[in-house]
């Protein structure tokens, strides 16, 4: 039997990306069957993909095979847009999407796992930043090792710093780390909405916000100032920080900001010696709370000694141990998150032309 590229575009159609549960049709173009009897395709997530290519593309390949096809040319050609923010918010230039990382409470492991995340956006090709909103706290700079201070060329806009090769500004670079910034509400939204607006940040697919923990004016007030194409909740298993975790979902709900998912920090303990597994902070909350608001559960990550040796030596974990268990998870966690975003209606408006209405009197 022949077997025509509309064969396989039916193929396509019941075969599903496993990071979107998207056909495989919505993202395959130019099918073309070569008389050598191989098929060759391009695959257009909207999604990076570096070293996730051979997974992601496993269950293709055994579609095409199953066809009949032992050999398959996949070009994979990733296409990752910007996506639809709060009416009525100003872009930043450049940046095609930016994620807000929030939590409850503090101490739940959010800025770890946002920096973590963030390089392995990196990882899989994509253009990151990082930006430090935790003016009270600010520990960007420390977790990604990185000294001294912006430069400027202009003496108005400021030079990201660069760690691990993604670009993060903070507040930590401005001040001295023993001083704290004992500024009310509307001073620290200020200087967030400096520190985003007026660094140069460049290209970028992605830029994560590591924000302030709880659900106050600040947090609020930067999640409706900001524009912000998703958020990200952090919490552990523990019912105070799920208690509070609750609430930072509820206030992306009410401005209108998608939630993208929900990860479980410290989910689980492996004692370093015997192997035993201990549920310190509880078990299975966030996977309830996430059934709960009908969001994703993006996975879970441990309670790991190696994981917060590597943030206070400035070498997260990804990029410090990239073959470990750890850095798997939150690849595929980042995975899931950027694929749970590339769904999400695109950012229209930049595309349309300005349309100007002159009055003429005659």
């Amino acid at each position: 039997m022949t077997v025509t590229s509309n064969d396989i575009q039916a193929l396509l159609a019941r075969t599903m990306d496993p990071n979107t549960n998207r056909a495989y049709g919505d993202l395959v173009q130019d099918i073309r069957v070569e008389s050598s009897g191989e098929v060759s395709l391009k695959f257009r997530p909207g999604y990076p993909v570096g070293r996730s290519r051979e997974s992601l593309l496993r269950p293709l390949t055994a579609a095409l095979e199953a066809l009949g096809f032992g050999k398959a040319h996949i070009e994979v050609q990733p296409k990752i847009e910007a996506h639809a923010i709060r009416a009525g918010v100003e872009r930043v230039k450049g940046i095609k999407n930016i994620i807000a990382v929030a939590s409850g409470k503090g101490g739940v492991g959010k800025s770890t796992t946002a920096v973590n995340l963030a390089l392995a956006f990196a990882d899989e090709g994509a253009t990151v930043g990082v930006l430090d909103a935790d003016i009270y706290g600010p520990s960007v700079p420390l977790l990604l090792g990185i000294d001294g201070r912006p430069d400027s060329k202009d003496n108005k806009t400021m030079e990201p710093m660069i760690g691990h090769g993604i670009k993060c500004n903070s507040i930590g670079f401005l001040v001295d780390a023993d001083t704290p910034a004992i500024w009310r509400g509307p001073m620290v939204t200020q200087a967030l909405e400096h520190l985003l607006r007026q660094t140069n940040w460049g290209e970028l697919d992605y830029l994560i916000i590591d924000m302030p923990p709880g659900t106050g004016d600040i947090a609020l007030t930067l999640a409706q100032k900001v524009p912000v194409s998703g958020a990200l909740i952090v919490s552990t298993p523990q019912d105070v920080a799920l208690l509070d975790a609750r609430k930072g979902v509820r206030m992306f709900e009410k401005v209108t900001v998608p939630v993208l998912g929900i990860i479980e920090n410290m989910s689980v303990h492996v004692c370093s010696n015997c192997g035993h597994v201990e549920h310190l902070f509880g078990e299975g909350g966030a996977q309830r709370m996430a059934d709960e608001f009908q969001v994703p559960f993006l996975g879970k990550l441990p309670l790991a000694l190696s994981i917060r040796e590597n943030a206070d030596a400035g070498n997260p974990t990804v990029v410090a141990a990239p073959d470990s268990t750890e850095a798997g998870l939150y690849r595929e966690i980042a995975q899931k998150l950027v694929a749970r975003l590339s769904g999400l209606p695109k950012d229209m408006a930049s595309k349309f032309p300005t349309v100007v209405v002159e009055q003429r009197r005659h």
